[in-house]
Order: C-alpha cells, then sequence, then structure tokens
C-alpha cells in the first residue's frame, strides 16, 4: 500500500470519514508522514484543481473533497510538526473586501493554500481597506489575497492597495486578487502582482509569487 489511490478515491469523492480511517491506517502502518502528507492528500487535491479548471468538478464537489483532506490533514499534522520548517512555504493573509459576503470561492483557496504548506490567515469577510491595512501590520504576510464576487465591491481592491502604498507596506508584501467578476486586465491596472481565475490555480500562482 504505496500508491494511495484508495485514499485519492476517497478525496476525490468527498469521503471524509473514509478519508480519515484511512490516514489512521496509513499512520499505524508508520508510513512517512510527509510522504503521506504530500503523496496521499496533496496531490488528490492538485487533481481536484485540475477537475474544477477543466469543468468536470464543480463547487460543490470541490469544497468536499477540501474538507475530506482537511480531515486527513488534521491526523498528519501532528506528526510533522518537527519538520514544520521543510514544508513551510509562507503566510498569507486573506479576505473578501468589503460589502461582499461571499465565502465559497476564498474559503476553497484557503484550502489549496494550506494543502501546499501555506500559513493561512482568513479574516473573513465583508473587510474595509483600512481593517485589511491593520491585519497586514500585525501579520506580516508575505502575500495578502484579495476576494470579490460582485462588481461594486471591486474597486476596494485597489483601495487597499493605495493604502499599502500610503503606509510604505506595499514593497513588502505581494498582492493576490480573485473572484468571478475579476479578470487579468483588472488585477493589472490596480497594480496587483498576481491574479487566479479560479482556486485549482491559486496556490501555483502563490508559490510563484515567492519563487517557490
Amino acid at each position: 500500500m504505496s500508491d494511495y489511490r484508495d485514499l485519492e478515491e476517497s478525496i476525490l469523492n468527498g469521503e471524509d470519514e473514509k478519508v480519515q480511517a484511512l490516514v489512521k491506517e496509513y499512520i499505524d502502518q508508520r508510513i512517512d508522514p510527509m510522504q503521506l502528507m504530500t503523496e496521499g492528500l496533496i496531490t488528490p487535491m492538485s487533481i481536484v484543481g485540475s477537475k474544477m479548471k477543466s469543468g468536470d468538478m464543480f463547487i460543490p464537489e470541490v469544497l468536499a473533497s477540501a474538507q475530506a483532506m482537511r480531515r486527513g490533514l488534521e491526523l498528519i499534522k501532528p506528526l510533522i510538526v518537527g519538520e514544520e520548517s521543510s514544508i513551510y512555504i509562507g503566510k498569507v493573509v486573506l479576505g473578501t473586501v468589503e460589502g461582499d459576503l461571499h465565502n465559497i470561492g476564498k474559503n476553497i483557496v484557503s484550502l489549496m493554500l494550506e494543502s501546499v504548506g501555506f500559513n493561512v490567515i482568513d479574516v473573513g469577510e465583508d473587510i474595509n481597506a483600512n481593517k485589511f491595512i491593520e491585519i497586514v501590520k500585525q501579520e506580516n504576510p508575505d502575500i495578502l489575497g484579495l476576494s470579490a464576487l460582485l462588481t461594486t465591491t471591486m474597486p476596494c481592491m485597489k483601495e487597499v492597495i493605495e493604502k499599502l502604498k500610503d503606509s510604505g507596506l506595499r514593497e513588502k508584501i505581494k498582492v493576490m486578487v480573485g473572484g468571478a467578476p475579476v479578470t487579468q486586465e483588472f488585477a493589472n491596472s490596480i497594480g496587483a502582482d498576481g491574479y487566479a481565475s479560479e482556486a485549482g490555480s491559486a496556490a501555483e500562482k502563490a508559490k510563484q509569487l515567492l519563487g517557490k
């Protein structure tokens, strides 16, 4: 048992209880926890990301898979605390901008980022520009991720970036933007560092921004 096909299938099917049971079995077999995490949990989530991107999986299915993966991750994380430095990529502050209460896409992105080694600080929804600046000062993240699902809330993304400049923080942080109405052109126009069209590519883009 080393190809993790049973675990992959369970994650793709969103079977969180089965994932937990299988992960426990692998742990009992003294499988290397790092290998179990990367090959047994992260690889299937990469497949989920690809399927979402191609339209073969939809948001409810992706959420179920992500939740199943997280259940397995909860069991493995305590075993790799001593090796955390080898899987830690960076810190991301993630939130939905002011006036927007949508969170499904943001939550999926959060899980995707966590699955590849980011420490994610999810600050929630309806966060105004000044609050984002406060949080950046407190958390000192590598990346700030801004989400919007309404065209009317997209201008807040530009406001956040302008306030980062005014606060002298802009050069210290990468800014990623995303959400259904957001485009690469909009990201360019407001001076964002990165854009992801959907959750499946957000983690890869984040890693690229940090040169990982």
